[in-house]
């Protein structure tokens, strides 16, 4: 009650005072949460989009590997038949050196003439297979540089689940650390991720 100038507080508006006063430091606390709530939504949506660019990429990069892979086998095994071939060649040149060896003197310009002939193709199977190994060596080389970049756009897609995870924690828990750790996360998954594009 209140006379003269002088008021009396009844017990229920101490309690009111109270609750206005919590509501207002509430109030405050409300629009902070909802920019938190709507940084680690933002921050999540744009790190989830990144995320599967990063996987697509490791997927592609997982798929040239094995590409590569099999070209280098398809090379090896050519070159395996060139070098089988020129060991039919040695095998008749070596045929021929016998029967020039053994035959009469009026013959063996006949088998020299073979041997020749044979040598001359050796020599262009012999090159040809030695390409054949070094393509197999460019696509063996070709392929395990594109699982190496498959390793890191890997790496950088699960770090970045991580910060995802991070996020949903911060945002249950509203601890500010959490939203802190989830940004750090993320910079490395990224960070990660930017090895990759440069074949690092």
């Amino acid at each position: 009650m209140s006379g003269a100038g002088f008021h009396v507080h009844g017990p229920h508006d101490h309690e009111l005072e109270h609750a206005v006063q919590h509501a207002a430091h509430g109030g405050d606390a409300a629009p902070a949460a909802g920019a938190m709530i709507n940084q680690i939504a933002m921050f999540t949506a744009v790190i989830a989009t990144v995320g599967a660019i990063f996987a697509y990429m490791g997927g592609a990069t997982q798929a040239n590997a094995g590409l590569y892979k099999n070209d280098a086998a398809i090379k090896k095994t050519e070159a395996s038949n060139q070098w089988n071939y020129y060991q039919s060649k040695s095998t008749k040149q070596s045929l021929a050196e016998v029967s020039r060896d053994l035959s009469p003197p009026d013959r063996q310009a006949v088998y020299q003439a073979k041997i020749d002939r044979y040598e001359g193709e050796k020599k262009e199977i012999e090159a040809e297979a030695r390409k054949l190994e070094q393509q197999a060596t460019d696509w063996d080389r070709r392929s395990d540089e594109q699982m190496h970049q498959h390793h890191r756009w890997a790496q950088a897609t699960t770090i970045l689940q991580v910060s995802i995870a991070l996020a949903a924690i911060a945002l249950l828990t509203r601890k500010k650390w959490l939203e802190w750790g989830m940004f750090g996360v993320a910079g490395l998954g990224l960070a990660i991720g930017a090895l990759a594009a440069l074949h690092i």
